[in-house]
């Protein structure tokens, strides 16, 4: 796991929207695997600065993490209208071309199966972009999620309802119980994966995934299994690390290598 610590927020962000761009640049047909919450926000602005400087991301196919359960994809906080308005447009992306959990479907097992189908036709995902929960989890694989799960029905854990309260005006009965998420195995057989965590509420969680046990208590810690997982952080949400100095030591003296994640 190679990790990057940098000064704030927008480093983090703009470095992050730059390695994703580099590896996608590589692709003919390229698949990006893409997140939602607060976290991957200042990795889509920067994306969306360089498409705007010429970065052309039309022939990329996107496959968001999850979708809660229940709520009618116009919902403003159900994950088709959020990537739609964070990702789609400003990426300038082919809405033909982005896929997104059907959790409104009368058939969820149906509708996990099928987007399994999905991201293997596509030829698997090239760059999977994560978050990372103050409880550790990843897509909404929870604490306790089977480390070879594929992609399946969960149940929100209390905290990651009441976390995501905000989107929903406070109100933690606002957020649906169950979704739909990608599972830990679907995320470790993404080519390569890309965690960007901010602020000090993010950093008990990222130690416990870098430098932990291995475990389905710290889903994320499954990270550590996968050949090619960068982490760009800034200062706060590296501050628990133990082996920080080794990881500034090996970002200053990283071997050469083409740019990117691969």
């Amino acid at each position: 796991m190679e990790i990057i610590v940098l000064s704030d927020p927008a480093a983090v962000g703009r470095h992050a929207a730059r390695l994703i761009a580099d590896t996608l640049a590589r692709r003919r047909d390229p698949v990006l695997g893409v997140a939602t919450g607060s976290s991957p926000l200042g990795t889509y602005a920067a994306l969306a600065a360089l498409a705007r400087e010429g970065l052309d991301l039309s022939r990329t196919t996107a496959f968001a993490l999850d979708e809660y359960v229940g709520l009618d994809p116009s919902h403003p906080e159900a994950y088709h209208s959020v990537i739609d308005r964070e990702v789609t447009l400003p990426l300038g992306l082919d809405p033909r071309k982005v896929h997104v959990p059907h959790g409104a479907a009368a058939d969820l097992s149906a509708a996990c199966a099928e987007y399994e189908a999905a991201i293997e036709a596509a030829g698997g995902i090239d760059v999977q972009l994560l978050g990372i929960g103050a409880n550790g989890h990843i897509g909404f694989n929870e604490p306790g999620s089977s480390l070879g799960s594929r992609t399946r029905v969960k149940t929100l854990a209390p905290r990651t309802r009441r976390d995501n309260a905000r989107f929903f005006g406070g109100d933690v009965e606002a957020v649906p119980v169950h979704c739909l998420t990608q599972g830990i195995g679907t995320i470790l057989r993404a080519r390569s994966v890309l965690l960007v965590a901010t602020g000090e509420a993010k950093a008990a969680a990222v130690a416990a995934m870098a430098e932990g046990p291995l475990g389905a208590f710290c889903p994320a810690s499954a990270l550590q299994l996968h050949e090619r997982a960068t982490v760009v952080l800034d200062e706060a949400a590296a501050s628990k690390l133990v082996d920080r100095e080794y990881y500034d030591f090996a970002r200053d003296h990283a071997p050469e290598a083409a740019p990117g994640l691969d």
